[in-house]
């Protein structure tokens, strides 16, 4: 059985920093991609940021700059350095792991909440 966990959402003041990180374990299979998505209150899903396992990167334009995307192939972790952090980047953000023919796992979801 697949997991994906994440880590370290909070509260913080906008222009400040946060990290984000999420394992996923459960299966001997190498992941294709990973990422994250976010979802504000009121919103649709929306992926912020995504790389391959070859290292293709691609990132929402609202987040260009500010956020960087790294994955661990090894240990299948993908981890989101967030920086200059705006009002509007507060949202439920969720990792997320696609495997070689199977549906795309999800993790449970870390709320970054950034104050004015």
């Amino acid at each position: 059985q697949v997991q994906l966990v994440e880590s370290g959402g909070g509260l913080v003041q906008a222009g400040g920093s946060l990290r984000l990180s999420c394992a996923a374990s459960g299966t001997i299979f190498s992941i294709n991609t990973m990422g994250w998505y976010r979802q504000a209150p009121g919103k649709q899903r929306e992926r912020v940021a995504g790389m391959t396992s070859n290292g293709r990167i691609n990132y929402v334009d609202s987040v260009l700059g500010r956020f960087t995307i790294s994955r661990d192939n090894a240990k299948n972790t993908v981890d989101l350095q967030m920086n200059s952090l705006k009002s509007e980047d507060t949202a439920v953000y969720y990792c997320y792991a696609d495997y070689p023919k199977q549906p795309r796992y999800w993790g449970q979801g870390t709320q970054v909440t950034v104050s004015s």
